[in-house]
């Protein structure tokens, strides 16, 4: 139930999505006369892409998770990686059977040289499909081909590809991998993902050292106009309301013990 209803309640308040029913809303009070209503409910949607797509807002939500977890000293011995989901065109990859990436595709890149790093180390890769009616292959499936591309061998491969959100990831990994005490394992995935995958792994006790990736800004951007092209602003405002909800809805249900983790 959580995972749907997280997946309902995202669809309607990520900026483009937000806007459009707004925009709606507005129209259908014009249409029967509640014109300073609608007049409202159009202010209010062109502000919100204004902040989203023209401005350093995303960056401003970002940066902070994104500087949250630094990456620490790599320790000598590394028993496994675990590498969250996330970064391949699941939808894509199902019908042409190749590893397309998407933006947070440095994941898997950066796994695969730890990997080399790292000899003996085992590569969990966790991820299933999260999306609620889109069909597409599972990440862990899609990684095999990728990952034997790029030279690991399938045998050091451990796939998880149940988990629907990062929720699952945490316990799903920890039952399929039972990590050892004083065992090393690096925790791979984006950067501004970190904070609430850390919460997590902490609270399925499930130790980990966090190894952050894909950074989407360079925590200079300040408070600014036009600091990037359009679409990507607005794809880091996406990303940064997304992740502050999600902590906050994780917290908020006991599924993390504080709202913004810390090393």
């Amino acid at each position: 139930m959580f995972f749907v209803l997280s997946k309902l309640f995202w669809f309607a308040v990520q900026p483009v999505n937000l806007s459009i029913i707004l925009l709606l809303a507005g129209l259908a009070l014009l249409a029967v006369r509640w014109r300073r209503t609608a007049v409202a409910l159009f202010g209010t949607a062109a502000f919100w892409l204004f902040l989203c797509v023209w401005t350093s807002f995303g960056a401003m939500l970002v940066t902070p998770l994104e500087n949250r977890f630094p990456r620490p000293p790599l320790p000598e011995r590394v028993a496994g990686i675990v590498v969250l989901g996330g970064g391949f065109e699941g939808g894509i990859n199902l019908v042409r059977g190749g590893y397309e990436l998407n933006s947070g595709g440095d994941r898997y890149v950066e796994a695969a040289a730890l990997a080399r790093r790292y000899p003996e180390a085992r590569i969990v890769i966790s991820g299933g499909s999260g999306a609620l009616m889109l069909e597409g292959e599972d990440d862990a499936s899609t990684s095999v081909r990728l990952f034997e591309a790029l030279g690991v061998t399938r045998d050091r491969l451990i796939l998880e590809g149940k988990s629907r959100n990062t929720y699952e990831n945490a316990l799903f990994t920890k039952e399929l991998v039972t990590p050892a005490p004083g065992e090393a394992w690096l925790l791979v995935t984006s950067a501004f993902h970190m904070p609430r995958s850390m919460a997590l792994f902490r609270k399925a006790e499930f130790p980990v050292t966090p190894w952050p990736i894909d950074y989407r800004t360079s925590g200079k951007e300040g408070i600014n106009l036009f600091v990037d092209n359009p679409v990507d602003s607005l794809q880091t405002a996406t990303l940064g309301i997304r992740e502050w909800i999600g902590l906050i809805a994780y917290w908020l249900s006991g599924r993390i013990d504080e709202p913004f983790p810390s090393p």
